[in-house]
């Protein structure tokens, strides 16, 4: 007679609403942390706030609950990165998981360096890798590189703030690099290489902040596993931590019942852009000036009264 197997128990997941500054490793997708923090708190909706390669590691704010209204508020933001490139070899794909296109000798010294960067800072173009997840046609460019395809891709604008020389040793050069959206790392590690005339690929990255957001505050996948899940809630940042660049208005009671109805309500002269409200000291949402000089309610909290 054939005995069934115990069947687990079913995961019971929770309405928590906050925002996590996770550590992520190498070697897991933005959507891999992502799931696996999730299911250490046990959460009912998450979302992640921009890809982190699974060969980068570091700052990866993730949301939860009504956070997740928040998340696109950060794809904007700019970003800083440390970054460790080999020089003297470069790859078709501009990382270390590329086939080596060609090597060479490495001559490079600090001085050398400090005239080379300050050509990459302000606004650039850059253009895409075939090994990125842009699409043309439907897919993916990776899979076209893959099979050898590679297509024309046009340049794209980028800002560089900053880019720091964290140190030289032998052919590995450290940077610190803060930039805008869509700034592709590697590239500019392979066209940092190009102009010191040596080449060069990346072999490492770490994302050490997201707009205000640092490193320092964020913890890792093995910290959670390591708390009890009633004492994971320890390392949620309120609804508004993705916010902080935004102007803060409160509301008296009236306008914040207008508010949260999706009803414009007066707003002080001065105050433009979008703009975070609150009521009785909660978070509302988010509001946006409007040329009649109210605020108008763009993403709204769904708050338990």
């Amino acid at each position: 007679m054939a005995t069934s197997l115990p069947q687990r128990p079913k995961k019971i997941w929770r309405k928590i609403d906050g925002v996590l500054l996770l550590d992520k490793p190498l070697g897991l997708t933005s959507n891999d942390a992502l799931q696996k923090a999730r299911r250490l708190f046990s959460a009912a909706k998450g979302g992640h706030t921009g890809t982190l390669d699974p060969l980068a590691s570091g700052l990866l704010p993730l949301c939860f609950g009504e956070a997740t209204k928040f998340s696109a508020d950060l794809l904007d933001a700019d970003k800083t990165y440390e970054a460790e490139l080999c020089l003297g070899v470069t790859t078709d794909s501009g990382d270390a998981e590329g086939q080596i296109l060609a090597t060479g000798p490495v001559q490079v010294t600090a001085l050398d360096i400090a005239r080379v960067l300050p050509a990459f800072i302000g606004d650039i173009l850059q253009i895409p890798p075939m090994h990125s997840a842009l699409k043309r046609d439907g897919r993916p460019l990776y899979e076209l590189a893959r099979q050898g395809i590679s297509v024309e891709r046009a340049a794209r604008p980028v800002k560089i703030h900053a880019i720091d020389n964290l140190g030289l040793q032998g052919d590995r050069l450290r940077l610190r690099v803060r930039c805008s959206k869509g700034t592709y790392i590697r590239v500019l590690a392979a066209d940092i290489g190009a102009a010191l005339g040596c080449g060069a690929h990346l072999t490492a990255l770490r994302r050490t902040q997201v707009a205000a957001l640092d490193l320092r505050a964020a913890v890792s996948l093995a910290a959670l596993e390591a708390c009890e899940e009633n004492a994971r809630g320890q390392f949620l940042l309120p609804l508004d931590a993705l916010l902080q660049n935004l102007p803060a208005l409160a509301l008296d009671a009236e306008a914040a019942q207008r508010f949260r109805h999706g009803n414009p309500v007066a707003l002080p002269p001065g105050l433009q852009g979008k703009i975070r409200a609150y009521g009785a000291g909660r978070l509302l949402g988010i509001g946006e000036a409007g040329a009649d000089g109210r605020l108008w309610p763009k993403r709204l909290l769904h708050l338990d009264v």
